[in-house]
């Protein structure tokens, strides 16, 4: 697939300029058959959906097996509830994507996701609606515990392997480059309008065809030009049947989510306000099942990490710093003591460096592994808190010399809803140290977009994604 695509790089960059003074570019100019990336994408989702039905079925087959020696036909019946139910849900949402083939651990979110769903639907049709005899509650449980698991490793495994195989390009996507740089995805096709004669006029027909045949079966074109030449490739890109979208890299500056509209006309969206009173009673009701089930499970565990900080150093096993909440509120947030008493620092003026000398040992484990974000989940269980949203900074934290609110003005927007125990920052990859103004903005930009995208989905997906990176280099 790889070669596929440089070739599919070389027919379009390629052009002679003899062929440029010709109306009709030669056939070579055109898209071989094997760059139809729909084709290929319908494929893997199809492979893809056969993977998911014979791990459910074999994970409900071996609950059967377990529960009972041997296949009672438990298995095969619930199977026969659980996979079109949780089909529907998958159509609903986006198991089967290029999101999906794109990331590995985005098609094991989506796959928990609507396995999730389907057991809560398949929940309320076996015991609400009292048709239990026909199946085994244990068979039921079990089973559904392997599929998670079993789902999780495989579309994982799966991903990963699809990945490599196809160079991790799924979609046909054009550069087109006029006067000025862009940096292209790896699989992306860059074309340079100047090397190619293109311009965007519609008073040469073969210019016209040319172009036609460089987009062929491409699915996205991002065009790079100046300013007074957007209008122009726009209304010529138009009837392209294909995403065309034009690189403004001026609005970065103003920190863009997104695009919409008052009334006909567009509107750029830098801002975002709480949530609507229906989802703020979704995301309580999904922060008060998940936090009051996490402390009963991991209670024995939070024991033992308390005795563990007692043994080593001298003072309390919980460490309370005030941190801002929604609303630009003040509130006591709970984590256990990593550092010496006498090194603790309450407002939180020196962010914890590598190696620093205040952690102790079982203090660095803690904050290696995130154990030491346990105790939030009772400002989670208070309302204080929610399981997924932004991380609540310590009032002291600063970015190099500055204190993190001088650094944008947009800072306190993300103050909108619930600070979170993990978020979709953290589950980027953005945490640890506030070291640059970078470090700050770039955790800002994904706070805002959370707000802004929010739905109940997304934060079983955030929860799910946050499982594996709990140990992160930069968490020290």
């Amino acid at each position: 697939m790889a070669v596929g695509v440089l070739a599919m790089n070389e027919a379009s960059i390629g052009l002679a300029e003899g062929q440029r003074e010709r109306s009709d570019p030669p056939a070579a100019a055109a898209t071989p058959r094997s760059a139809d990336f729909r084709r290929l994408r319908l494929n893997l989702y199809a492979l893809m959906f056969l993977v998911d039905g014979f791990v459910m079925a074999g994970a409900f087959l071996l609950a059967d097996f377990l529960r009972f020696g041997r296949l009672e036909g438990y298995g095969f019946t619930t199977f026969v509830v659980m996979f079109p139910t949780y089909v529907a849900v998958g159509f609903n949402g986006d198991n089967w994507s290029i999101d999906s083939l794109r990331s590995p651990r985005h098609s094991v979110a989506s796959a928990i996701r609507a396995l999730l769903l389907s057991i809560t639907v398949a929940t309320v049709l076996f015991f609400s609606l009292k048709v239990g005899a026909d199946f085994s509650r244990l068979v039921f449980g079990m089973g559904s515990c392997i599929a998670l698991v079993a789902m999780a490793v495989t579309r994982f495994a799966l991903g990963r392997v699809i990945g490599d195989l196809c160079g991790w390009t799924f979609r046909r996507e054009v550069l087109l480059l006029d006067g000025m740089q862009a940096t292209p995805d790896s699989a992306a096709i860059v074309v340079d309008a100047a090397q190619e004669g293109l311009r965007p006029a519609f008073d040469d027909p073969g210019l016209l065809d040319r172009l036609g045949r460089i987009l062929d079966r491409s699915e996205r074109a991002i065009v790079a030009c100046s300013s007074d030449r957007r209008a122009a490739w726009a209304r010529v890109l138009a009837g392209a049947n294909i995403d065309v979208e034009i690189l403004t890299p001026e609005l970065a500056s103003l920190g863009a989510l997104g695009l919409r509209r008052y009334g006909t006309t567009p509107t750029l969206l830098v801002g975002c306000g709480p949530l609507p009173l229906r989802s703020r009673a979704t995301k309580r009701l999904l922060d008060l099942a998940v936090s009051a089930s996490a402390l009963l499970i991991l209670a024995p565990v939070m024991l033992l990490v308390a005795i563990a900080i007692r043994l080593e150093s001298r003072g309390p096993a919980l460490f309370a710093q005030m941190r801002m909440g929604r609303g630009n509120r003040l509130f006591k947030m709970y984590k256990f003591r990593t550092m010496r008493c006498d090194a603790a620092d309450s407002e939180g003026d020196l962010s914890v460096s590598r190696d620093d000398e205040r952690v102790t040992r079982v203090g660095r484990f803690l904050r290696r592994t995130s154990l030491d974000e346990l105790p939030q989940l009772i400002n989670v269980l208070k309302g204080e808190m929610s399981i997924v949203g932004p991380r609540p900074h310590a009032l002291g934290t600063r970015a190099g010399d500055r204190l993190l609110w001088t650094l944008d003005e947009r800072y306190w927007d993300r103050h909108a809803i619930k600070p979170g125990l993990t978020g979709l920052a953290q589950v980027r990859g953005l945490r640890g140290e506030t070291a640059s103004a970078s470090d700050l903005t770039d955790r800002l930009q994904a706070d805002l977009e959370y707000i802004d995208g929010w739905h109940i989905g997304r934060d079983v997906a955030i929860m799910v994604r946050t499982l594996g990176v709990l140990a992160h280099p930069n968490a020290f």
